[in-house]
């Protein structure tokens, strides 16, 4: 009566599968289609310099951008596990290719780029829930999420020391350019997810809802949410405008592209020592580090440094930003019964970091200062934390409790 049905086997047969293909797949294609957003401060400076765009208005950019990128996990949910991935992940990237190189050649009003991006984000983001999907599936969840983040984190650091004099060169042009080479580039990549993506997943979930609490699994959901929501809030607006920081700090452009490209190899050793930690420490006290590191570094850049405090500040910002995100990640997994939060999360994030520039460019055209900003991101982190407290607590107290009514499992 308690055999598993067939549905349950691939978890032991998923780490074979899982071949090296799939992971250079899903490691590239995360790294290139958020690459606007990885090297946003740079992206900022030059929207507002060649093309005269407000502050709200490169907010708005990111929002629109970043949206279109997280609602691609909307119509993920028709045609994952229906329609075989590899051709999906073809289709993607070829719209990926043509967004991008139509909006280096055409460089269309702010209206008409708007509706670009649009698309050029829709394919990128239906790629990114190809691999978080697939990354789903691997036997080392946790390895596989922390090479996931050191590939963005590689990526952006390269991007931020580079586009400065691209854009010196040829202006923005040259990071549309650079994003549909690089994606043609691995397109022969696609050929490593699982053309059968998601098909067992149903199924699979609707087994293990039978034994959950369902007004509990909803009450960690929404803390999941809400606090994965707050802190891509805080991180996508402090980001987004860190260049503006740098500048009150005295900093050249050329300066402060170099700071943000060390501040990013900062995030790989964050991420790096994430990863080598493991769950060697308890989470619950890995999260009050990273998140207590997190809200010093967005006080001390409140409190207008010169260069070598911004350069500090900066640093352990993104140094905490790549640190806690890993553990954020599998507290929320953690708590995952169906396996519908975590693609869910796709979606929160993008939300995150589409809402977090849009209303620090909105609060900054209204005259608010950028320590303001640093210390409301300082707030919305202080309520992220206690959100996913809660969770970390609660997925411990219900392994605790597992074992112990059922010792032999």
């Amino acid at each position: 009566m308690k055999t598993p049905s067939p549905s349950f086997a691939p978890p032991a047969a998923t780490p074979r599968e899982f071949a090296t293909s799939t992971l250079l797949a899903l490691v590239v294609f995360a790294a290139i289609t958020p690459l606007l957003l990885l090297v946003a401060p740079a992206v900022a400076t030059q929207l507002g310099g060649q093309l005269g765009l407000s502050a709200s208005q490169i907010g708005t950019y990111f929002f629109v951008e970043l949206g279109a990128f997280s609602c691609a996990t909307l119509p993920s949910l028709l045609w994952l596990g229906r329609v075989d991935a590899r051709r999906v992940a073809r289709v993607a990237t070829a719209v990926f290719c043509i967004g991008n190189i139509a909006t280096a050649l055409l460089m269309p009003g702010f209206v008409a780029l708007l509706v670009m991006r649009t698309l050029t984000a829709l394919g990128g983001g239906t790629l990114m829930v190809l691999c978080m999907t697939s990354a789903a599936t691997s036997g080392n969840r946790d390895r596989v999420y922390g090479l996931w983040v050191v590939g963005q984190l590689v990526a952006g650091a390269l991007g931020l020391f580079v586009l400065p004099h691209l854009f010196d060169a040829f202006g923005l042009r040259a990071l549309y350019v650079a994003l549909a080479v690089l994606a043609l580039l691995a397109s022969p990549l696609t050929r490593g997810f699982d053309p059968a993506l998601g098909s067992a997943s149903g199924q699979t979930a609707r087994k293990m809802e039978r034994h959950t609490n369902t007004g509990h699994a909803w009450l960690l959901a929404t803390l999941v949410t809400a606090g994965v929501l707050a802190f891509y809030v805080a991180i996508g607006g402090v980001w987004t405008f860190a260049s503006k920081a740098a500048a009150l700090a005295g900093l050249d452009a050329g300066r402060t592209g170099e700071l943000l490209a060390v501040a990013s190899v900062m995030g790989i050793v964050g991420a790096a020592c994430a990863s080598f930690i493991g769950n060697r420490i308890a989470r619950a006290a890995m999260l009050l580090t990273g998140y207590a590191i997190l809200v010093v570094a967005l006080l001390g850049l409140s409190a207008h440094p010169g260069g070598i405090g911004y350069s500090a500040a900066i640093f352990g910002f993104k140094f905490a930003w790549t640190f806690v995100l890993p553990f954020i990640l599998a507290a929320a997994a953690r708590t995952d019964q169906s396996g519908r939060l975590i693609a869910t999360l796709n979606f929160v994030i993008g939300a995150g970091l589409a809402v977090g520039p849009l209303i620090a460019g909105v609060l900054l055209d209204a005259g608010a200062s950028l320590s303001t900003l640093f210390q409301g991101a300082a707030a919305i982190c202080g309520l992220s934390f206690a959100c996913l407290l809660r969770v970390e607590r609660s997925g411990h107290d219900a392994s605790h409790t597992s074992s112990l009514s059922n010792p032999h499992s």
